[in-house]
């Protein structure tokens, strides 16, 4: 019995140093290129994630603003371009008259003047709203953007036109696989090749579907898609296997999970390569948490190695931090961060 147990010891063993060895990073070469970061909605105003509800006004709940920038905004686009975020996720609405917007919430009542759908108004009734009007600090006691957001929500045109060359990220907020279409439409109307800029689209199944038979070639994921290829390598990748899931797929790596995934990060990276795939890293997956990084000693936690993409949500912290160069910002807005950074961390304890 003794010697069974010792053998079965012996063979646990073995396979443990070997699953070690082959899933090893640092054997791996490393990966070429840069990090890449994806500012989550451009250059915006971060806001308090405890305890929200499908319908909770998000606008309601932003931190003290530390800059001017709006989310959807072609200013908050040029401003993450201009803090180093190689690509830059906007969301997409169509509008009553066929056009495509940059709007993220399915109503215009927590951010603007307006009332109702989004998809019910014309592309003017949009521009003539103001935009920032429900944005603010103090549970509503005080707004600090009213009246300064007429004509702030752009149209796809207007987006694409001030970048021409800097990748975005598309975000189907509908299930319909027609607003795929309707997209593809704008950007054809716009003289967006997406595939040749590297623009890439996600969103529900339904409409990313649809995209990948428009630009097969593109960048494309769902929620469900991701997902899959996530979990099914955290079955599967210690045993050198990259799950057909994967296959021109996106996995996401939460930063407080790394450790789970089988050769983190040069080995992992050079798998996903092999069967086209994209890597993510975003915030620490728990309750209440942003999705993408908030404070700048996260970076910490991403290897030196990585050279994938980082999703950010507050790209006015996170870009300077990892490129100084990129840090335009005076000594009082400076003041201003670090006092906004210390709440933010006490309230994530």
């Amino acid at each position: 019995m003794k010697r069974w147990a010792y053998r079965i010891g012996l063979a646990l063993a073995v396979l443990f140093l070997l699953l070690t060895v082959i899933n090893a990073s640092w054997l791996a070469p490393a990966p070429r290129g840069a990090v890449k970061l994806i500012a989550h909605r451009g250059a915006h105003q971060l806001y308090d994630h405890h305890g929200l509800e499908r319908d909770t006004c998000t606008a309601t709940r932003i931190e003290v603003p530390v800059h001017d920038f709006q989310e959807n905004t072609v200013a908050g686009l040029l401003q993450a371009q201009r803090l180093g975020a190689q690509m830059i996720e906007v969301d997409i609405a169509p509008t009553a008259d066929g056009q495509i917007a940059l709007f993220h919430d399915w109503t215009l009542d927590c951010r603007t003047d307006g009332q109702g759908p989004v998809r019910a108004a014309t592309m003017a009734q949009l521009k003539a709203l103001d935009a920032t009007y429900g944005y603010s600090a103090d549970g509503g006691k005080t707004f600090p953007f009213r009246g300064q957001g007429k004509g702030l929500i752009p149209t796809l045109a207007e987006a694409v036109a001030a970048l021409p060359e800097r990748p975005l990220i598309y975000n189907f907020k509908s299930k319909d696989a027609g607003e795929a279409d309707l997209l593809a439409k704008a950007l054809k109307a716009a003289g967006r090749d997406p595939e040749k800029v590297g623009d890439a689209f996600y969103g529900a199944a339904g409409p990313v579907a649809r995209i990948r038979q428009l630009y097969p070639a593109a960048w494309s994921f769902s929620k469900e898609s991701a997902t899959a290829c996530t979990i099914d390598y955290l079955k599967t990748g210690w045993f050198t296997v990259v799950p057909e899931s994967c296959r021109n797929g996106t996995i996401i790596v939460p930063q407080n999970y790394q450790w789970a995934f089988a050769g983190w990060p040069n080995r992992l990276i050079q798998r996903m390569e092999g069967v086209g795939a994209r890597v993510i890293v975003v915030a620490p997956h728990g309750k209440d948490r942003d999705q993408g990084l908030t404070l700048p000693e996260q970076l910490g936690d991403v290897p030196d190695s990585f050279r994938g993409y980082i999703w950010v949500e507050d790209i006015h912290t996170i870009g300077p931090a990892l490129r100084p160069a990129y840090n335009k910002r005076n000594p009082r807005e400076e003041a201003e961060l670090a006092r906004q950074l210390a709440a933010r961390r006490k309230a994530q304890e």
